[in-house]
C-alpha cells in the first residue's frame, strides 16, 4: 500500500503537470513508479534574465516524512547565481531549510527557486563569489551568469536587455505595501520569495479579510489556496 508520502507525491505530480505554463516539471526518476523518493525536475530560465531560453536540470529527493519535512533540491545543472553553489548545485532558500511548511508543495518550491532566478537575494548567499560580483560588477555578473546558461543549459546566444534591473534589490516593503494586513501573515508567502504587492493583490482578489492588520490564523485549505492563485498570477505574468 502506497505511503502518504507516496500518495501525496502522485498527487503533485499530476497537479505539476496539468500547468505547463508554469514554467517548471517534475518527473519521476524510476520511470517504473516504484520509487517516489527521487524526482527530477526542470526549470526553464524566466525571460529578461541571463538565464532565459535556459534548460536547469534539479535533483529532488522526497523525505519519508513529507510534506513534514521539505524536499531536498540541488541543481544538477551548472548555474551562475549568489544563491546556488557554483560547485556543488546547492540552494540556500528559506523555505527549503527553517521556514518549510506542509501547505507547501513541490511545485511552490520549484517556483520559488524560479522566482530566485528573476531575483536573486544577494543578502543571504550560497556562493559568495557570485554574490560579490553580482554586487559589485552587475553588467559583468549577467555576462557570466548568461554564458553559464548557454554553455550548460542550452540557451540560445542572442542579446538580452536586462535594463540594469536584474539584480537590484527590491525596496523594503513601506506599511502601505501591505494593504491592511497583518505583515507576518503576508510573510508567509513573501517568506516563499513572492512579492508583497502580488500577495496582497491574491488576498484581496480572494476576499480575505484584513482585520485592521491584525494577525490570525488561516486554514492550511487557505493558504494552499492562496499560494496556488500566486503561482497562477506570476506564471500569467510570464506569458
Amino acid at each position: 500500500m502506497p505511503s502518504s508520502r507516496d500518495r501525496r507525491v502522485a498527487k503533485e505530480l499530476k497537479d505539476i503537470q496539468s500547468d505547463p505554463a508554469a514554467g517548471i516539471s517534475v518527473e519521476l526518476s524510476d520511470p517504473s513508479g516504484a520509487s517516489m523518493e527521487y524526482l527530477h525536475g526542470h526549470i526553464f530560465g524566466p525571460p529578461k534574465t541571463p538565464y532565459e531560453g535556459g534548460k536547469f536540470e534539479l535533483l529532488i529527493t522526497m523525505p519519508n516524512e513529507y510534506p513534514f519535512k521539505p524536499p531536498q533540491i540541488t541543481f544538477k545543472t551548472k548555474i551562475w547565481h549568489p544563491n546556488v553553489s557554483s560547485m556543488t548545485g546547492a540552494i540556500c532558500l528559506d523555505i527549503l531549510r527553517d521556514n518549510w511548511s506542509p501547505v507547501q508543495t513541490i511545485k511552490s518550491a520549484m517556483m520559488s527557486i524560479r522566482l530566485l532566478l528573476e531575483v536573486p537575494n544577494t543578502d543571504d548567499p550560497q556562493d559568495h563569489e557570485v554574490s560579490s560580483q553580482a554586487v559589485k560588477s552587475p553588467a559583468l555578473f549577467a555576462r557570466h551568469a548568461q554564458e553559464w546558461s548557454i554553455k550548460y543549459a542550452g540557451a540560445p546566444q542572442k542579446q538580452i536587455d536586462l535594463q540594469g534591473k536584474f539584480i537590484e534589490a527590491r525596496p523594503a516593503p513601506t506599511p502601505e505595501d501591505f494593504g491592511g494586513y497583518n505583515p507576518k501573515m503576508v510573510g508567509i508567502w513573501t517568506d516563499m520569495g513572492f512579492r508583497v504587492n502580488i500577495v496582497v493583490q491574491v488576498l484581496k482578489e480572494r476576499g480575505v479579510p484584513s482585520f485592521n492588520g491584525e494577525r490570525y490564523q488561516l486554514s492550511d485549505e487557505a493558504i494552499s489556496d492562496i499560494t496556488t492563485r500566486i503561482l497562477a498570477k506570476i506564471a500569467e505574468e510570464d506569458v
